[in-house]
């Protein structure tokens, strides 16, 4: 069974993600699922994203880090639109890597190094028509991503909402919400 570090995203560590990791706890998988915004949560996606911007996006990466010290190298990184930002770079940077998870949003790999490293597989998953993940460039840097990995998928669901995969959102989309969920084990199982 894998172990993952799971990070929320910018409403903060919602009840649907605490639900998310809950249900691959029940696959028999260890998640850790750290609090990057110290136990504050967010109405909507744009009070979460000013409150990042306070805090500092540099420093939401290095908390993210950090939450990695003390846990094995062995880790499967994974993040819910801004926590794939600590996710990524875990899994570009820290060596023992054993895959990445990213929930609607992917930065562009050269923002954490020169490659994506060849050993580690991805699997990106997002609505088609994601104002966040389409229009902000998300869907370009992940479909770079794809093209240039060894082992990475991009799936697309359809609809727009952004955190669809976050059961206590309105966002929420159950029938994609359930393939994301069986996709990820599966993956977690390969791993």
């Amino acid at each position: 069974m894998a172990q993952v570090l799971l990070f929320h995203h910018a409403q903060g560590l919602t009840p649907g993600v605490l639900a998310f990791a809950d249900d691959l706890r029940g696959a028999g998988h260890t998640v850790h699922t750290p609090d990057l915004f110290d136990g504050l949560t967010f109405d909507t996606v744009d009070e979460g994203v000013a409150h990042a911007n306070e805090i500092g996006f540099g420093e939401i990466i290095e908390r993210g880090v950090r939450a990695a010290d003390g846990l094995p190298a062995e880790l499967v990184y994974a993040g819910f639109s801004l926590g794939v930002l600590p996710a990524q770079k875990l899994a570009q940077t820290r060596a023992g890597a054993r895959g990445a998870l990213f929930f609607h949003s992917c930065a562009p790999v050269s923002q954490f190094g020169d490659s994506w490293p060849e050993d580690v597989s991805v699997q990106i998953h997002s609505m088609d028509a994601d104002p966040f993940f389409v229009d902000e460039g998300d869907i370009d840097a992940a479909r770079a991503l794809v093209a240039s990995a060894a082992h990475a998928e991009l799936f697309l669901y359809p609809g727009n909402g952004h955190l669809f995969a976050d059961s206590s959102l309105p966002s929420y989309d159950a029938t994609a919400a359930a393939v994301l969920r069986r996709r990820v084990l599966e993956f977690l199982t390969a791993g």
